[in-house]
């Protein structure tokens, strides 16, 4: 149970615990009501009594001096026959004492017989009678033995001085009761409208407090290993404590945010460092056999019997050499390549090499390319975009790539599209990450390079993906372009 409270939601504790606080407060204010009515309501009978039982001691002196029992009976039952209940305001019995402690007379006589004993009557006069002033005392005197339902108002029999007796009046505790009963009562019906009013306004004080407190542990339940892209928390404005917890969450949300494009740009740069010392590497070893095989061809093609196939397909292969070459140089930091324009030569050597890829796996290849002249962009660069977009969409395809390429005054742009795999939207922006996770057959380093050469001849790459339709845009600026 205790549990069950601890981990109740503040929109249900504060309300509840108004509820309690305003019931123990209207209780206690109950409480103390009752014993201050039980006090005055005391007090009240104690001075009817002390003044009823000073005019009976009085009149009692003489029947008593001439041990006239018969009249001294019928003083202390005159109250009762007067038919009021306000002349003993609740005596139950009046007895009157000899100075010896026995009944000399008693408004009950068959209960409390004339020389019975007192002390020895029931528990409750026995625990009175070893209370009682020696010798009656001197004046009224209140007896309220402990445990006891009633208390006793004794007044001493005085004749010029010297006792003759004890007056002795028993009032029951009950007598209290209706009147604490219609107390409670109304008591309860005000505690019950005040819960009536204030039950609505802590609730919906309750909701108001708890609100941003809600709101920030619900956003905070929201942070897991990474923090969402798209967070939104609509938490508390102001300077106390409600607020400044929802500010610092803020800032700390911030500064992971921070903290996480940090770790990907240093992931990143790890990867690059990784991908530049390996091709740095290779680039040395490539060089060598790419340098022979050119010269080969060369010397073939100098002294080499003139068949156009074979020298078509030793242009072909030429040119791929020396786009390989070209690639390779441009790693090595110390080299410095100047590529030819883009000719539409360059651009078909692109569909001639992608061709027995699409051939292979079954995909057909739909080109169109409007390119005629000589265009002022780097052909190699160029081409290996071209290439990189190809086969990604020939590898990704189902049945069907397709090519545009075409240009206007300013830009040269170029459209692969395939209707292969969707890529989720959330997907997307790892596309062109090195080693993206995305990546199934290869390394993920094809995108990111298309991207990072796009981005270095300032152009830009736009992907659209749906349901078997993907389409790459690659738009590049003309250098001369005005």
């Amino acid at each position: 149970m205790n549990q069950f409270l601890r981990d109740l939601s503040l929109r249900y504790k504060i309300p509840l615990r108004v509820f309690v606080l305003a019931s123990a407060s209207a209780l206690l204010v109950t409480i103390s009501i009752l014993f201050r009515v039980y006090d005055e309501t005391k007090n009240d009978l104690l001075l009817h009594a002390d003044s009823m039982g000073r005019v009976l001691a009085n009149t009692l002196v003489g029947p008593m001096t001439h041990d006239d029992v018969w009249r001294a009976y019928e003083i202390v039952n005159s109250p009762f026959q007067a038919g009021s209940p306000g002349q003993t305001q609740g005596a139950e019995v009046i007895l009157v004492l000899d100075r010896k402690g026995r009944i000399f007379v008693s408004t009950r006589p068959a209960e409390y017989p004339m020389l019975g004993d007192f002390s020895r009557l029931d528990p409750e006069f026995a625990a009175a009678g070893a209370t009682m002033p020696a010798k009656g005392g001197e004046g009224p005197t209140v007896i309220e033995p402990l445990a006891s339902g009633r208390l006793f108002v004794t007044v001493p029999i005085l004749s010029e001085g010297a006792p003759l007796g004890t007056l002795v009046m028993s009032y029951s505790k009950r007598m209290f009761l209706p009147r604490f009963v219609g107390i409670a009562q109304r008591a309860a019906l005000m505690m019950a409208l005040a819960l009536a009013v204030l039950l609505p306004v802590a609730w919906y004080w309750g909701h108001r407090m708890a609100k941003p407190l809600v709101s920030l542990a619900a956003c905070m339940d929201q942070i897991g290993p990474r923090v969402p892209e798209h967070l939104h928390c609509d938490l508390y404005d102001s300077q106390d404590e409600i607020g400044r917890a929802g500010a610092s969450f803020k800032r700390m949300l911030k500064e992971l945010k921070e903290k996480e494009s940090l770790e990907k740009q240093m992931m990143v740069t790890e990867r690059l460092a990784a991908v530049g010392r390996l091709t740095a590497g290779i680039a040395h070893e490539i060089n060598n056999p790419l340098g022979g095989m050119l010269n080969a061809i060369n010397t073939y093609k100098r002294h080499g019997q003139d068949d156009p196939r074979t020298l078509k397909t030793l242009a072909l292969l030429e040119r791929g050499l020396a786009q390989i070459k070209e690639t390779v140089a441009a790693l090595l930091v110390e080299s410095k390549v100047e590529p030819h324009p883009l000719s539409r030569r360059d651009i078909e050597d692109v569909r001639t090499l992608a061709a027995p890829e699409a051939a292979k796996r079954g995909v057909a290849l739909k080109w169109e390319d409007d390119v005629t002249d000589a265009l002022p962009l780097p052909s190699t660069q160029v081409r290996q975009i071209l290439l990189n977009l190809l086969l990604n969409a020939i590898h990704a395809a189902g049945k069907r790539v397709e090519c545009q390429i075409y240009r206007d005054s300013r830009s040269l742009t170029l459209a692969v599209w395939n209707d292969g795999e969707h890529i989720a939207e959330e997907n997307l922006s790892y596309l062109f990450e090195p080693f993206s996770r995305l990546s199934r057959n290869g390394h993920g380093l094809g995108l990111w390079v298309t991207y990072q050469t796009v981005r270095q001849l300032g152009g830009g790459i736009v992907v659209e993906s749906e349901p078997d339709d993907t389409r790459f845009t690659v738009t590049l600026t003309l250098q001369d372009a005005s």
